[in-house]
């Protein structure tokens, strides 16, 4: 048992302090901060470019519809789309939009022209303003006094809140959507661990084994000894590497909320966190403390303790399994080219496991997740998907 230890305590330090080891370890917080936060900022950047857009109405049914925005600037044409593109006046124009015919008869009525190719903010910015117009002409063709308004009034935005009982009867708020969120990350990350870690069990024994290092250290220790030592010390540094992510990202979420809360920006970080855009945020946020409050409130609703619990125990598990089966695979090929054609299989497998996970968070009680989570190469994978929506304990 000495020797085990001696050999996880030697490869555990030799890939620790790994320069790609520590790279990886303090920059996959900032990217995964940034894809939720960037976006967020992006888009409050407005474009100054002036876009210009000639609308050619051969009905006349259409004149007023085209206002001026902040993006576009549309100019009514009374000429044809032909004589526009053979002259110089296209140059004025980034695209052409041609009304041909009654929408409310044809409602493919309107095409856009363009040198290249259209953009879907500009069609959908054209389709949202005839669309708009033509439902008022609609209505208003029914002959009903205050129709319009009728609608209107008719029209209820329900926030459904959702509640958990306890045990003891105990009431506290929940968000499915925040479920969600929790048990993708987690299966994308109980995935990415076991499929790297499995493939650095593998080029380890391939790369000891072409450099017939393994044969003088057979002499020393059994292969039983060797192979535990290599397996248990890369479990121990992804399970380190997790949760050095796991601290880091939490201290740069705290301060981004600050930054972003002081910004003027909470509402919008708000509601990508919680990923509800369907739902309008009810509340607003008022300062860095404020902001603060709600995003803590809102993580405070997941049992952290029993997720990384678990995420523990199945990230064992599921390496333990797929550890030897990429350890079995270097033991069988003389270098690391032949063993794409036998990874192939448990690639597969692996990636089947990933897509049920995310077919099962939709449905996490459902036949699919269930099954899913009763085989031992699919189920680390889609319980981490199933963890948050309080599965049955057995």
């Amino acid at each position: 048992m000495s020797k085990i230890g001696i050999i996880i305590g030697q490869e555990y330090k030799n890939r620790v302090v790994k320069k790609s080891f520590i790279i990886l370890t303090f920059l996959m917080p900032v990217l995964f901060l940034a894809i939720i936060f960037v976006p967020i900022w992006l888009a409050q950047i407005g474009d100054d470019t002036e876009k210009v857009v000639a609308v050619v109405d051969q009905t006349g049914l259409y004149n007023t519809v085209f206002e001026n925005d902040g993006s576009y600037t549309y100019v009514m044409v009374d000429d044809a789309v032909n004589n526009i593109q053979e002259t110089s006046n296209k140059n004025n124009y980034n695209a052409i939009v041609v009304i041909s015919e009654d929408l409310l008869e044809n409602p493919k009525g309107v095409t856009i022209f363009s040198e290249k190719q259209v953009g879907l903010d500009l069609k959908n910015n054209v389709r949202n303003k005839l669309t708009k117009y033509v439902e008022e002409q609609k209505l208003l063709s029914y002959n009903i006094e205050n129709l319009q308004q009728i609608i209107k009034d008719s029209k209820v935005n329900l926030d459904v809140a959702t509640i958990k009982w306890g045990v003891d009867g105990t009431e506290q708020e929940s968000s499915s959507e925040l479920a969600l969120i929790v048990g993708m990350v987690a299966t994308m990350l109980i995935y990415m661990f076991i499929f790297i870690s499995g493939a650095q069990v593998m080029n380890s024994v391939v790369q000891e084994k072409t450099s017939r290092i393994v044969e003088v250290m057979i002499c020393s220790v059994k292969p039983f000894e060797l192979m535990m030592g290599k397996v248990i010390s890369v479990a121990l540094v992804c399970l380190t590497q997790f949760f050095m992510w796991f601290l880091l990202t939490g201290i740069l979420l705290f301060a981004a909320t600050q930054i972003m809360g002081a910004g003027g920006g909470a509402e919008e970080l708000l509601q990508a966190q919680q990923g509800m855009n369907q739902i309008e945020v009810t509340e607003q946020v008022g300062g860095t403390a404020g902001m603060a409050q709600e995003v803590l409130g809102m993580l405070s609703m997941v049992n952290w303790v029993e997720i990384l619990s678990f995420f523990i125990i199945y990230f064992i598990g599921g390496y333990l399994l797929y550890a030897s089966l990429f350890a079995a695979i270097g033991s069988a090929v003389d270098n690391e080219t032949d063993t794409q054609q036998f990874m192939m299989p448990i690639t597969i497998i692996i990636l089947f496991a990933l897509y049920a996970g995310i077919y099962s968070a939709e449905n996490p009680d459902g036949p699919l997740a269930f099954w899913c989570s009763m085989i031992p190469f699919t189920s680390p994978i889609v319980m981490m998907v199933r963890l948050p929506f309080d599965v049955p304990m057995w």
